[in-house]
Formats: C-alpha cells, structure tokens, sequence
C-alpha cells in the first residue's frame, strides 16, 4: 500500500511539472530546470518536491509580473 501512494505521490508531482511548464509557456516563461527534485524522489516513501531552478534576472522579473496579474 505505500508503495501505490509513493507512486501516486510521484504520478501527481508528474503532472504538476506538465501544468506548470504548459501555463509559463503561455506567459512566456521557460525554467530549463523544472522537474522534480532528484533528493526527494530518494526517500524510501518518495513525496517529490518540485525543482524550479535558477533562472536569469529577466526570467525572474518575469514570473513576477505574470504572479501580479
């Protein structure tokens, strides 16, 4: 049984990085490194959080004014 939520848990975080990548495309925000990070997904009982990643300045602003909207 936990083996089917860990796997859940990481279908789920699967998604998520799909549906954040699709909506920064349409604000015309691209982070290169989003995805899941690798430390989280290690766990015996894996709960991945997602990795958002460095980015530039301009990226950065970017987000930003895509947030305030």
């Amino acid at each position: 049984m936990k083996a089917r939520h860990s796997a859940l848990c990481v279908e789920e975080a699967e998604e998520v990085v799909k549906e954040l990548r699709a909506a920064l495309a349409r604000a015309g925000i691209s982070l290169p490194s989003l995805g899941l990070d690798p430390v989280s997904l290690a766990r015996e009982a894996p709960c991945p959080l997602v990795e958002l990643g460095r980015c530039s300045v301009e990226t950065a602003r970017r987000i930003a004014a895509a947030v305030v909207r």
